[in-house]
């Protein structure tokens, strides 16, 4: 007859004290921790491990939340706000990263400031059916393009690093958004961080090259100059180099692109507001094309 299998020193730790352990690690490890054993599995679900995973906010993300939420326990309500749902009367989207728990925003282009958007000229607001919001702006024409969306630190997990980025389409009729590229800003507080990027792929990269040195972002490299050193060899001093090239935009999996437009560490949420930029104010050349949805505030993890 088999010798029955012996429980570890843990198993016999009463279930309130596997439960305070685990409410300690993160909702990923709270999953695998179900998976151990049927004492886990217990502990792993308790509303005390995920009471501790849920924003301390939770009742007033309810509260603004469009629609009501119905939920059986507290893990269930985790991973219902998991899925995006819209707050603060459909201007933004919510929702909770499944890993950590981290709460992620996107703001709607309706909320975003946009430089001559109520002009129908310039900027017009239609329906997409793949959006999250029932508007977005589509770029009909315009040589200042300039957009900037703020949100509140205190909204966002402590101790985080987030990242921003804009979400967006390119119409088939789209032009001028590859060159020049586009200057993206974040600013918390006194600390801000500026980067190019580009919507767009280049066309043509010498055309591109003599645009940049048209427009000022670049000047042209200069023949290296060579100096003698004191033992009588030559050395050449390189030339001016080229910036790093600009971020490039990235598809997603449902239909739409995005691209980075800066990251910031959120302390404690005591910083005001946090302001993101994105322009193109330099070219003075006309472009088209860009639909914009809105722009999306979540984690950035280093790989």
């Amino acid at each position: 007859m088999g010798k029955e299998k012996e429980d570890s020193g843990i198993e016999k730790l009463p279930e309130g004290c596997i439960a305070h352990a685990i409410a300690h690690t993160s909702p990923l490890d709270a999953c695998r921790s179900s998976a151990v054993s049927t004492t886990f599995r217990a502990a792993a679900d308790s509303d005390l491990v995920w009471h501790r995973f849920l924003p301390a906010d939770t009742l007033s993300i309810l509260s603004s939340a469009l629609r009501p939420f119905e939920y059986s326990s507290k893990r269930d309500l985790f991973f219902r706000l998991c899925d995006s749902f819209l707050i603060d009367g459909g201007k933004m989207s919510m929702w909770l990263e499944r890993s950590t728990g981290a709460k992620c925003y996107m703001i709607s282009a309706r909320e975003l400031s946009i430089v001559w958007g109520d002009t129908p000229q310039y900027w017009q607001w239609i329906s997409l059916p793949d959006s999250r919001f029932s508007e977005v702006a589509e770029l009909v024409n315009v040589c200042w393009m300039e957009i900037r969306g703020c949100i509140q630190s205190k909204m966002l997990t402590p101790q985080t690093t987030y990242a921003a980025y804009l979400i967006f389409k390119l119409a088939d009729w789209s032009r001028g958004l590859d060159m020049p590229p586009q200057e993206a800003s974040v600013t918390v507080g006194l600390r801000s961080s500026t980067t190019l990027v580009r919507l767009q792929p280049r066309r043509d990269a010498v055309q591109a090259r003599r645009n940049r040195i048209r427009f000022g972002l670049l000047r042209p490299v200069e023949a290296p100059a060579v100096h003698t050193l004191n033992n009588g060899d030559e050395a050449e001093e390189v030339g001016e180099r080229d910036p790093p090239p600009p971020t490039p935009a990235l598809a997603r999996d449902n239909g739409w692109m995005e691209v980075a437009l800066g990251e910031f560490y959120n302390e404690k949420g005591e910083d005001g507001e946090v302001v993101i930029s994105f322009t193109e104010i330099k070219g003075g050349h006309w472009k088209k094309g860009l639909i914009v949805q809105g722009i999306e505030i979540r984690p950035k993890h280093r790989k």
